[in-house]
C-alpha cells in the first residue's frame, strides 16, 4: 500500500529532528577548537558532527528525501538564529567588572568567510548527502542499508569538507596542505559514519516499525529549494 506521508509529526520524528540541529549547532561552536587525535589534526567537532549526517541518513531513509529537505533548511536557520544571537551578544557593550570579552570574540565571533564557509559547506554537504541516499535506495530496492548510508555519506562529507575549507582558507594556506585537510577531514569523517552502522541500523529499523514508514522517493522532486507546498511531491511510503 502507498500514501502520501502522514500530516503528524510523531514524538521520534522530533526527537530525530532535535538530535540533527543540536549536532549542527554544536558542531559550528567547537570547531573553533584544534585537536589533535591519534597524531592528527583536526576540528573538536569531529565528536559531533558526523552525527549530523547519521541523523539525516535516518531521516531520508525513514522519511523521505521531501521531510529531509525541510528539515536540512530548518537546520540551517536554526544555525543562522545562533549566529546572529552571538553577534549581538559581541557588539553589545560589557558590564565594567566582566573580563569576558575577548574569550567571548575569540570563541564565538566567527569571520563572515568562515561562516560563509560553514553554511555553504552544511547545504551542499546535507543536501547531497539525502539526495544519494534516496536516489540508490530506489535503486537497491530497499536492500543493502550500509552501502547507501555510506555511500551517501562519501559523497556528502567529501563535499562538506571540501567547499568549507577551500572557502574558508584557499589563498590563506598553501593548496599542498588545504588538499591533505580536505583528504584527513574527509576519511575520518566516513570512518566515523561507517563504525556507526550498526547504529543507524539499530535506530532505522526501530522508526520502520513503531512509525510504520518506508520512504521510497520514486516520484519526489529533488529541487533542494522545494519546500513549500508539500503536498505538490509525496514520496511513495510502505506501510508496515
Amino acid at each position: 500500500m502507498t500514501e502520501d506521508q502522514p500530516q503528524g509529526y510523531s514524538s521520534l520524528f522530533v526527537m530525530i529532528v532535535a538530535l540533527f540541529i543540536i549536532c549542527l549547532v554544536a558542531a559550528n561552536i567547537m570547531a573553533v577548537k584544534i585537536v589533535r587525535v591519534f597524531g592528527l589534526i583536526l576540528p573538536a567537532a569531529i565528536v559531533i558532527f558526523p552525527l549530523s549526517y547519521v541523523a539525516g541518513d535516518v531521516l531520508t531513509e525513514v522519511y523521505g528525501y521531501r521531510v529531509a529537505r525541510r528539515v536540512i533548511w530548518l537546520g540551517f536557520f536554526c544555525n543562522l538564529v545562533v549566529v546572529v544571537a552571538f553577534w549581538i551578544g559581541k557588539i553589545m557593550e560589557p558590564a565594567p567588572f566582566w573580563k569576558g570579552q575577548e574569550a567571548y570574540e575569540q570563541i564565538l565571533g566567527c569571520t563572515p568567510r568562515i561562516l560563509a564557509a560553514s553554511f555553504l559547506a552544511y547545504l551542499v554537504g546535507e543536501f547531497s548527502n539525502s539526495y544519494i541516499l534516496a536516489k540508490m535506495k530506489i535503486a537497491t530496492k530497499g536492500r543493502w542499508l550500509w552501502t547507501r548510508t555510506i555511500g551517501s555519506t562519501l559523497v556528502g562529507e567529501g563535499l562538506d569538507s571540501l567547499v568549507f575549507i577551500t572557502v574558508a582558507f584557499a589563498g590563506i594556506i598553501p593548496a599542498s596542505v588545504l588538499s591533505s585537510a580536505v583528504i584527513t577531514q574527509w576519511l575520518v569523517k566516513c570512518a566515523y559514519e561507517a563504525l556507526a552502522t550498526p547504529l543507524t541500523y539499530g535506530v532505522v529499523g526501530f522508526l520502520k516499525r513503531r512509525e510504520g514508514l518506508d520512504a521510497y522517493d520514486y516520484d519526489t522532486r529533488f529541487n533542494p529549494l522545494l519546500i513549500g507546498n508539500p503536498g505538490a511531491q509525496g514520496a511513495k511510503v510502505k506501510m508496515g
